[in-house]
């Protein structure tokens, strides 16, 4: 059986494409059951796998989640619209807010996993901080959930010998976090910079962040800089990448 139906896009796809369309006029709320494999299979008239491609692209995309044993969900959880530059302005960790301030809104946010431990520095990291590959590095590890939804893993390293004896080597680095505590050393950051790209998930971050079948991850790797452009802090991020709308907010 054919599924490309004479050339134009592959069955699967305008099949997607329906159940989107049907999604956003609201015939599919959130949390809804989507139409199972029988049910597409029956009313477009294609095979089983051609019906569970079409079913992957929702999912793919975000829209629709996976439930063993129940069947394929429009996802319920609303995007988190992380805004690049307003969160880390100084005027938000300076005044004591943590960065997630300026994302989150009025939606609970929970760090349910943290781990400090003092490392040798890797070469990658070793080379951005402009240390010595082998040197100590305060090493955090983090997970964030938002509204019971795992959707970051985040890991800072910072030069163990800048912040030893400071809060920055606490679980709990107090208001304002890692860099208000930066500033109380006298290495306030005043430069940051961000790279952004994405690939699959390993199966660690898979069942860390809860990712349905076939989500692919955001990788964010951002640097600190404080004057005279001296690295202070290297944070590698993971993000569910269903979970999140990147948002970048500058003048001309």
């Amino acid at each position: 059986m054919s599924t490309t139906g004479g050339g134009r896009q592959p069955k699967y796809r305008r099949i997607a494409d329906t159940l989107r369309e049907a999604i956003s006029a609201g015939e599919y709320g959130p949390g809804a059951r989507l139409p199972g494999e029988n049910d597409l299979m029956a009313a477009h008239g294609v095979a089983r796998m051609t019906a569970r491609q079409a079913l992957g692209v929702l999912q793919s995309e975000g829209i629709a989640e996976s439930r063993k044993g129940a069947g394929v969900f429009v996802r319920s959880f609303r995007p988190l619209r992380r805004r690049g530059v307003q969160r880390l302005s100084g005027e938000v960790w300076g005044g004591g807010r943590s960065v997630w301030s300026a994302d989150v809104e009025d939606r609970e946010l929970v760090v349910d996993r943290i781990e400090v431990t003092e490392e040798p520095a890797p070469e990658r990291i070793a080379r951005v901080l402009g240390i010595a590959t082998g040197d100590a590095v305060c090493v955090r590890n983090r997970r964030f959930v938002l509204d019971g939804k795992p959707v970051l893993l985040a890991t800072s390293s910072l030069p163990a010998a800048l912040v030893a004896g400071s809060a920055v080597t606490r679980e709990d680095t107090g208001p304002g976090g890692i860099y208000a505590r930066l500033e109380e050393l006298g290495l306030k950051p005043v430069h940051f910079r961000e790279e952004i790209r994405s690939r699959m998930p390993s199966q660690d971050e898979t069942d860390l962040l809860a990712l349905s079948a076939g989500t692919p991850v955001m990788l964010v790797c951002r640097t600190a800089f404080a004057a005279e452009g001296r690295p202070v802090e290297v944070n590698e991020m993971v993000l569910d990448s269903a979970s999140y709308v990147l948002e970048y907010d500058f003048d001309a």
